[in-house]
């Protein structure tokens, strides 16, 4: 009985967390940027045109999701006018400016090499899937290749060795980058994609192989 309650617990938390993740993401949005946006912003301007208009209660809560819709359209509007020579130049100065203000900028920098790294496509910074002894011999992980190593690194080993990301579950954005001889890496068919998945997942989500045999009835 304590078995059967234990795998409905665990059933309901698996079917259960999307949403709660979901909400939690949502009451997050609104607590740090509806809510001072509203406040600022948004209330002052309603005020202006309505003195009854409430700042408590449901009146709040609804201004704060309005307000939390505001932002992000903004944000996207800003997103699509990037696009634009103008709008480019005047985010490069900006960036400028901030890269010159002494501690912030070095922050700044850091971030930014970060993000552009993980938003290009999977294809641009992963090459193709590995799998790799490590951290020791006869412990297999899985790594993406991102290049060929060049330079000190390429000469002092002598032989061809390939810079391999080995990310780190559940979260991928950290990692370790290993050198490894072209020799002692063994490429896999599963895409980028399938491979952080499985990572992510702990091992859960295995991708199909199209040379798996077919299980036996």
């Amino acid at each position: 009985m304590l078995k059967k309650l234990g795998n409905n617990l665990l059933t309901g938390i698996v079917i259960s967390l999307p949403i709660v993740v979901t909400v939690f993401v949502f009451v997050l949005l609104i607590r740090n940027i509806g809510t001072p946006v509203s406040q600022t912003l948004i209330l002052p301007l309603f005020a202006v045109f309505d003195k009854s208009f409430p700042d408590t209660g449901v009146g709040k809560m609804l201004l704060d999701i309005f307000s939390t819709f505001v932002v992000l359209i903004f944000i996207t509007g800003l997103g699509v006018f990037s696009r634009f020579f103008l709008t480019k130049m005047l985010i490069n100065l900006s960036e400028a400016a901030i890269n010159k203000i002494p501690g912030i900028g070095t922050v700044y920098r850091t971030v930014k090499q970060i993000v552009d790294t993980f938003s290009k496509q999977n294809k641009a910074v992963f090459q193709y899937v590995v799998m790799v002894e490590f951290p020791r011999k006869g412990l297999y992980s899985i790594g993406f290749v991102t290049s060929t190593a060049r330079g000190e690194v390429q000469a002092r080993t002598g032989e061809t060795v390939i810079n391999v990301f080995v990310p780190t579950t559940p979260n991928p954005t950290s990692g370790f980058l290993i050198m490894v001889p072209e020799s002692e890496v063994k490429r896999l068919d599963m895409t980028v994609g399938e491979a952080m998945k499985l990572v992510i997942s702990g091992g859960a989500v295995v991708p199909q192989w199209k040379n798996e045999p077919a299980a036996k009835e």
